[in-house]
């Protein structure tokens, strides 16, 4: 199945999760912010939650600045 995650294209397996398609990405977990169809997902909420054909998937990733 194919989701879109921060306007690019990726196939993942039936069943993904949140946690596990951060792993295939290859993102670290730290200092992240998850959505799904534009609904946040909270980090304890990433192992359990599961992604489906066509979701929109939104990673921000916190900057330190000065």
């Amino acid at each position: 199945m194919e989701v879109l995650v921060n306007n690019k294209l990726y196939a993942v397996q039936p069943d993904t999760t949140v946690a596990a398609l951060l792993q295939f990405i290859q993102l670290p977990t730290k200092g992240i912010a998850v959505a799904v169809n534009r609904s946040v997902v909270p980090r304890a909420a990433w192992d359990a939650t599961t992604l489906s054909p066509a979701d929109k998937v939104m990673i921000i990733q916190a900057t330190q600045g000065g």
